[in-house]
């Protein structure tokens, strides 16, 4: 896209500039933060406090009505993504253009919530953005519907100006209000609104409505009835194409020429002469331009004047010419004096059939990419921007979707629907997926768990490993030993899985039983990740096993543990401990071998460094254990001697 070449509008920042520093900036997806930086700035010292400041934030975005704006856009966004490429064209444009009716849909639903929030509130700030938010919803829709009748739809000479006719329909809607009115009065005749209701439906080329309206009157006045019946005539004979019929547009031509000429001759011998409503009627029949721009306060817009000039001068205008009538209906309409606003712009731009000039004007105007992405993807589908990529390596549809979904990761819940935008970007999405994932605040473990299956599913290592570390942390910090693991555990993480474990350990000791006895009993593999845990999970296990009375397993698992060096040289005198039951068990559990290896270890741990920061009790505690060990070892040893000498025999 091109730069922009208007002036930015200056916004003015209280308090900076105190300690006479340069500013500095920082965009986000949904702000702009400017800060002081360390540089002297050189200039009149201003008054002030130095501080960060938010100068422009997305409140659309924490609207709770524009979130389901959001959301259900969402749902029609990633439907529109799995259109297969091989469905044959012509199936396609029907698909594109009922997507962009949901799209429109979606759009009306949430202005008229928005009206309604409006009418109810009592407070006038709160009814004033409701106010602001309707009008650049009206002004989206509007734009929109444009272009899905000039480039999704593609309406062909004919059938053009009937779509161009309904879009004026539906934006002008206050004429069937004010026809109501009329028609609901006691005396519709002499309603004030009458003839502005009549004219405004011819305007609109709603002829056989203008006939009902225009039946009040002509009943009331049987002295000009002729006159009535006559502008009747016209308005009913006025030929309409049809676009699904057997008549061809040539013949239509003919038949609309002889019918506008018929009109032109009642003008010309002041058929209508005696009631000057009528005489404007058949003005505006012809299409005669000075008396359409009399009707300036019924037509209200440029486009609305545009629409019913081509109704009575070229009702079948093609698709190429449009952009001559459009610029010259613009300027006739506003004037020398008056500027276009953005939105005329805008309009005429999409006219031109200027599509790139659309969306950067769009981009430029509009307070959020919301409406720009979803429609650049929609024009895309339908092969209309192929040509246009973007000097930094992503093409134009992609662009404008990223920025979009970046802005929806500032929001905490919204951040889940920009993951399927992403995903649907194949140059950059991946790695703007990952940029943003990490910034998401893990608030809630559900949260977290959140965030992981998003990254599980996509393979995204790295940040999968991220989040488990934060929460395993967080849970350790908290002393939940138990949720602490199995965040370690998925992100297979040794050294972390070797503290907790630790960790697991000293608990032991000081409370004498283990917590979290389901995540011990069932880790299987995981218990690989570090030798501590291995050890953790093997410990726990002889302790299941004991508990069942499973004692001979229990033995050689307790042996194993020690023998291997599984278990922390720490640990071997509480292991020890834990034989003493076993040892002084009726039948001999341990055997010859076992008792002298366990001997073996007890006398190492006694041969090994004492410690020096054992206190006298500590000592002699340990001293007890030692003695308490050896007598129940030579206990066993004689009787596992005699038991295998008995069997030997």
């Amino acid at each position: 896209m091109e730069e922009v070449d208007v002036e930015p509008s200056t916004t003015l920042i209280p308090g900076a500039g105190f300690y006479q520093k340069h500013l500095g900036f920082e965009w986000g997806p949904g702000d702009l933060i400017v800060y002081e930086t360390n540089y002297k700035l050189q200039g009149p010292r201003s008054a002030g406090s130095p501080s960060v400041h938010i100068v422009r934030r997305d409140e659309d975005i924490c609207s709770p009505i524009l979130r389901k704006l959001f959301s259900e856009s969402h749902l029609i966004f990633v439907g529109l993504q799995k259109i297969k490429e091989d469905v044959p064209s012509k199936n396609k444009k029907s698909q594109f253009v009922s997507i962009s009716k949901n799209y429109r849909s979606v759009i009306r639903a949430c202005m008229e919530e928005l009206q309604q929030n409006a009418v109810s509130t009592q407070s006038g700030s709160l009814a004033s953005q409701y106010g602001d938010q309707v009008s650049i919803l009206l002004a989206i829709e509007l734009i929109w519907n444009l272009c899905e009748v000039l480039f999704i739809d593609a309406a062909p000479a004919g059938s053009l100006l009937l779509q161009l006719l309904d879009w004026v329909r539906l934006h002008k809607s206050d004429v069937d209000a004010k026809a109501r009115e009329v028609l609901q009065s006691d005396s519709p005749a002499q309603h004030q609104s009458y003839w502005d209701v009549v004219i405004s439906l011819v305007l609109q080329g709603r002829t056989d409505e203008a006939r009902q309206v225009l039946s009040k009157q002509a009943s009331l006045r049987a002295e000009s009835s002729s006159v009535f019946k006559r502008m009747d005539g016209l308005l009913q004979t006025m030929p309409i194409f049809n676009p699904t019929g057997t008549q061809t547009l040539t013949e239509f031509e003919v038949k609309w020429r002889h019918w506008h000429e018929e009109c032109d001759r009642c003008l010309q011998d002041n058929t209508f002469a005696s009631n000057r409503h009528l005489e404007t009627i058949c003005k505006i029949l012809v299409g005669d331009e000075d008396t359409l721009l009399e009707q300036k306060e019924l037509l209200s817009t440029w486009y609305h004047f545009l629409v019913t000039r081509l109704l009575f001068t070229h009702p079948t205008i093609k698709p190429p010419d449009l952009h001559y009538y459009a610029q010259s209906s613009m300027n006739m309409f506003l004037g020398p004096r008056a500027s276009p606003e953005p939105l005329d712009i805008i309009l005429l731009s999409a006219f031109e059939f200027d599509l790139h000039q659309v969306i950067k004007d769009c981009s430029i105007a509009l307070n959020n990419w919301w409406f720009v992405a979803h429609l650049t993807d929609l024009l895309d589908h339908c092969k209309l921007l192929q040509s246009h990529n973007l000097h930094f390596g992503s093409n134009l549809r992609e662009f404008l979707v990223l920025e979009y979904a970046s802005g929806l990761f500032t929001h905490h819940s919204l951040w889940q629907l920009a993951v399927d935008y992403f995903d649907h970007c194949p140059e950059f999405g991946r790695v703007y997926l990952e940029l943003q994932i990490e910034r998401v605040p893990l608030d809630t473990e559900r949260k977290a768990i959140k965030v992981l299956r998003i990254c599980e599913d996509r393979q995204m290592s790295e940040q999968v490993r991220s989040i488990c570390k934060i929460m395993a942390k967080r849970a350790l910090r908290n002393n939940r030993l138990g949720s602490a693991l199995s965040w370690t555990i998925r992100a297979k993480d040794a050294a972390f899985a070797t503290l907790i474990s630790e960790r697991f350990l000293q608990d032991y000791s000081n409370k004498g039983s283990f917590t979290d006895l389901d995540l011990l009993d069932n880790l299987g593999p995981a218990m690989l990740l570090s030798d501590s845990l291995t050890f953790l999970g093997k410990y726990r296990e002889f302790h299941r096993l004991y508990g069942e009375k499973r004692f001979s397993e229990a033995a050689r698992l307790l042996l194993s543990l020690m023998t291997a060096k599984i278990a922390p040289r720490s640990l071997w005198m509480t292991l020890l401990t834990d034989a003493l039951p076993l040892l002084e068990q009726k039948e001999v559990i341990f055997s010859v071998d076992q008792t002298y290896e366990l001997m073996s270890c007890l006398e190492e741990l006694n041969s090994g460094t004492k410690h020096s920061n054992l206190t006298d009790q500590d000592e002699d505690i340990e001293s007890t254990k030692t003695e308490l060990l050896r007598l129940a070892l030579a206990r066993n040893l004689t009787m596992a001697i005699v038991k295998e000498g008995t069997i030997e025999t």
